[in-house]
């Protein structure tokens, strides 16, 4: 019964099905608590919401009768370049791998019903629900927990064959399942995610701070973001793929994993694009251009604040006419990040031009 279940999910586009008990292990519930505990959630309050952290925490309350988890891993398409390659796209903005194509909670969510469907023919019809990322679910511990891969220390989910570029999602279920072995992890004393983190966000092993991650700050944080973090982010404009560059089992994975079919049917536009491009994106070309995309969780003002720091970081002087446009934005937090660009731009020889045109914006400025 297994081997057929897993069999469907790969028939559905999925690379890896593991089942496990729908019971969190006291390790996990009380590293989550100790992280919420510490503030590391940022600005996402829902993440420490009482009924949310009970929920997370007593995965059983998520559906009555619930005897089983079914977790299941889709690939995407690594970037083909170095973290140290990054450095060199300074007119380009990074964005991570997983969102260069179709937004995953769509592409997985729809295979993941079609997939419950055959799981009724299957075993009979039970009560199950969905979920990708979006419901109070702890999904690297229930992937953990059914041995679909180990958890590493930079808190994602890590397969020894696959590495760790995939993305998770599962099915709860009434239906009563075998559950699988847990599994082991195989970091040892490699610290290499923790070393190379731009913005030292993993603060310990299994550890991140959202409030310092460039993930966090890219995609979920929709304020301005604080000025001594800025430099450390380099052009990364949404998401951060650095630590998953670095890891030993990714460098095995992507030259033995390498994708027939991606599922996420990659853009390229959207793999290095041209920063004074997006600059110039109103709010029609923005939802265009990022229609089926996750990146357009980040709303058109997050993307070219973004996008003004990743201008600000490049030591390119052709910036800072699009930047001087930008201080016209409707958007103050494009306005106010174009001026921290501009001042990181300046030469001597601008400084009175741009004094000029933040004196001419200052007596207009309303925010």
């Amino acid at each position: 019964m297994k081997a057929t279940i897993q069999k469907l999910a790969m028939a559905h586009g999925f690379d890896l099905c593991c089942v496990s008990k729908p019971v969190l292990k006291t390790e996990y519930a009380e590293a989550y608590r100790a992280w919420i505990a510490g503030g590391m959630y940022g600005d996402m309050d829902y993440m420490a919401e009482a009924e949310r952290l009970k929920r997370r925490c007593d995965p059983a309350s998520m559906l009555a009768g619930v005897q089983s988890v079914i977790s299941v891993a889709m690939r995407y398409q690594p970037p083909d370049y170095s973290v140290e390659d990054t450095a060199l796209f300074n007119q380009q903005g990074v964005i991570s791998a997983y969102a260069h194509g179709d937004d995953y909670h769509d592409v997985m969510k729809k295979r993941l019903k079609v997939l419950a469907r055959d799981l009724d023919q299957l075993l009979g019809e039970h009560a199950q629900r969905v979920f990708v990322d979006t419901a109070p679910v702890l999904e690297h511990a229930f992937a953990e927990s059914s041995g679909l891969g180990w958890q590493g220390k930079h808190t994602l989910t890590i397969h020894r064959q696959l590495g760790s570029w995939f993305l998770l999602a599962e099915i709860f279920t009434t239906a009563t399942i075998e559950p699988d072995q847990p599994a082991i992890a195989h970091c040892g004393s490699c610290s290499a995610c923790i070393d190379c983190c731009p913005t030292a966000a993993i603060v310990a092993p299994y550890v991140v701070d959202a409030r310092r991650c460039i993930s966090y700050l890219t995609i979920e944080f929709h304020g301005f973001i604080a000025a001594e973090l800025r430099p450390l982010m380099g052009n990364r404009i949404y998401g951060c793929d650095d630590c998953q560059q670095v890891c030993p089992w990714n460098s095995h994975a992507v030259k033995h994993a390498t994708l027939l079919d991606d599922l996420l049917t990659p853009r390229g536009e959207n793999r290095l694009p041209e920063l004074a491009s997006l600059l110039l994106l109103d709010d029609e070309a923005f939802r265009l251009r990022f229609r089926k995309s996750p990146i357009k969780r980040s709303k058109r003002a997050g993307l070219l604040r973004n996008v003004c720091i990743a201008m600000g970081n490049s030591a390119d002087h052709a910036f800072i006419a699009p930047l001087l446009l930008a201080l016209k934005d409707k958007e103050a937090l494009v306005r106010g990040h174009a001026v921290w660009a501009l001042a990181k731009l300046a030469g001597r020889e601008d400084q009175a031009m741009l004094l000029q045109h933040f004196d001419a914006m200052a007596k207009k400025e309303a925010d």
